[in-house]
């Protein structure tokens, strides 16, 4: 058993490597020293401002080192941080802020100028003025390995996001897991929402193993962005969604030449991508990773090298060394040999439970048969054991992966159900071509003459993008089955969608941008002030889309510019300010 904290183990590693770098993010580099320095002050304003033990302390910030000052700072007062994720909207982070009750929300400028959720609590800025005149002294207030280090939301079937509490050995046990052993994890790059589980990988995987995070700059990245921060800052390792993987193996797969190891997941890895990415990066190695936030993150891994022969689908693999994965059948007895169960992850890495949810944690973390006292974690995930470790074989309740996120659609469901004009609804998850899934909702309107465009609108208002429907379908009524359940089967698929195409290209450049919409989009017709929302589009296509305009156009377009200029005509007109910063106006046209 672990039986230190995070902090501790960081403070000891601050004493071991004072000088190493610790934290880069663009022209900004801290040093295990400065680090350590920075966020004792910080620690102390906390305590001031009336943090005690094991209170929930909000972050929300951009990307930056004060980020990680912030977070390191937060355990340093004994406290836990509460990750608000900066895209989403202001009520959902209301939602998380109301059920955590926190006494501090530590923030930053740009974060403030977006507008903040209402809080009655101390509002931080880190990095200031007092916070810089606070002693250095490391304030010395200890936890445990049962104390919880953070409350990471995912979406909840009840209708709001439920909150995992881990705990520091949770993390601890990830961190000190051999697969990090060697130096191909001394230099991480991470690009994953610090609100989101990975970042337990990204954080503190380097910080407490004398490594360094690289951070990139705020927003949305696109291929040659990434790439180019692997060129910049040497990067060792990085994990990208399996969504994201796919990509780089479509446009660069080059792109992680000089990588050591690249983990992806989060949803089912493409054979195909990773053949393509090991034919360009031969000395590379691909790690498949498996996991939950309620495991701390990754519990299991499948490595990928080259010589690579894709085959039908890529394993979940063997699991981690902290982590006792079992299949169980339906009386929670082991499966034989070749047979199927359901995964349940036991072991020093679990999650303390839902965040004062005792209902739903009695749910998914039962007691264990072989350790009475103890728990275990049911995934919903049904597997096999083959002879490359774990395989997936389905999912045992309604939750689906979408772009790397869990989603459950009962919250989405929730959400249209309370809008004005909405009867009934349901939300399925459609598999799409190349692997990709998405949401469809069915609608069942109080009176005819629904405003879809309008619904979508309001919806994106509440729920993160990845939860806001792709498609939106409406029916007269849902389909039952004989015992009065939703008969999934018998709902009618959504419409292909159609592009207007009202408005005609004017011009070889809107040609090619109606051309581009058209093909990342799977519309067959596109006119120049159709919406790339509108048309379903989400955020890892405007990263391919950004991606496409560069290699066909020549325009070092950002994916912010995609989402901020969502039609052709918005788009074009970026494109020609574009060209006359550059000096190249109308080279395109």
């Amino acid at each position: 058993m672990v039986s230190t904290s995070i902090h501790e183990r960081f403070a000891a590693q601050a004493r071991r490597t004072p000088d190493a770098v610790a934290v880069s993010a663009g022209d900004e580099t801290l040093t295990y020293r400065q680090l350590d320095e920075r966020a004792n002050r910080l620690a102390h304003r906390l305590l001031g401002a009336g943090v005690e033990p094991q209170d929930p302390v909000a972050v929300l910030m951009e990307r930056s080192a004060d980020l990680v000052v912030a977070i390191l700072a937060t355990l340093k007062a004994g406290a836990f941080y509460l990750p608000l994720h900066s895209a989403y909207p202001l009520p959902r982070m209301q939602q998380i802020m109301d059920r955590a009750g926190s006494p501090v929300l530590l923030t930053d400028r740009a974060s403030r100028s977006r507008g903040l959720p209402r809080t009655r609590q101390v509002v931080l800025p880190a990095g200031d003025d007092a916070t810089a005149a606070a002693p250095a002294t490391d304030p010395g207030v200890p936890a445990g390995p049962e104390a919880p280090a953070y409350v990471i939301h995912t979406s909840g079937s009840t209708g709001e996001p439920k909150g995992v509490t881990v705990p520091h050995r949770g993390v601890l046990g990830l961190v000190d897991d051999s697969c990090w052993d060697g130096d191909a994890h001394r230099r991480i790059l991470a690009l994953a929402p610090y609100a989101f589980g990975v970042s337990t990988y990204e954080l503190w995987v380097p910080l407490l193993r004398g490594g360094e995070i690289v951070l990139p700059p705020p927003g949305d990245l696109d291929v040659r962005a990434v790439r180019g921060l692997i060129t910049a800052h040497g990067i060792t390792a990085l994990h990208v969604t399996a969504g994201l993987f796919r990509l780089f193996a479509d446009e660069a797969p080059d792109s992680f030449a000089t990588v050591r190891e690249v983990l992806t997941g989060g949803d089912v890895t493409s054979p195909a991508a990773v053949g393509r990415v090991l034919d360009a990066c031969p000395g590379l190695v691909v790690r498949a990773m498996y996991g939950a936030t309620e495991v701390s993150s990754f519990a299991a891994s499948a490595t990928l090298t080259a010589p690579y022969e894709p085959t039908a689908v890529i394993p979940v693999g063997r699991p981690l060394d902290t982590v006792d994965a079992r299949l169980l059948d339906e009386r929670l007895r082991p499966v034989a040999d070749g047979g199927t169960g359901e995964l349940y992850i036991a072991g020093e890495r679990l999650a303390l439970g839902y965040y004062r949810r005792p209902d739903l944690t009695a749910e998914r973390f039962v007691e264990d048969p072989e350790a009475p006292g103890s728990r275990m974690y049911r995934t919903g995930d049904l597997m096999r054991r083959g002879p490359r470790g774990l395989e997936f074989a389905g999912r045992v309740g309604d939750q689906v992966k979408i772009r790397g996120f869990r989603v459950e659609p009962a919250e989405v469901e929730h959400v249209l159900a309370g809008r004005e004009g909405v009867a009934h609804a349901a939300v399925v998850a459609l598999e799409q071509e190349g692997g990709e899934r998405r949401l469809v909702a069915y609608l069942v309107p109080k009176a005819p003459g629904l405003d879809l465009a309008a619904l979508r609108t309001a919806v994106a208002q509440v729920l993160p993008d990845y939860m806001v429907p792709a498609a939106f379908v409406e029916l007269a009524e849902l389909p039952l089955t004989a015992n009065g359940k939703l008969d999934r089967a018998a709902l009618p698929a959504p419409a292909p969608r159609h592009g207007t195409g009202s408005a005609p290209a004017a011009g070889e450049r809107q040609d090619v941008l109606c051309a581009l919409f058209s093909r990342v989009l799977g519309v067959p017709e596109v006119g120049v002030d159709d919406s790339f929302f509108a048309l379903g589009g989400e955020s890892l296509q405007a990263v391919r889309l950004a991606s496409r305009i560069e290699a066909e156009l020549g325009y070092e377009i950002s994916v912010g510019d995609v989402l901020n200029h969502p039609t052709v005509a918005e788009l074009d007109r970026r494109l020609e300010e574009l060209a006359e910063e550059a000096g190249l106006a109308g080279a395109a046209r």
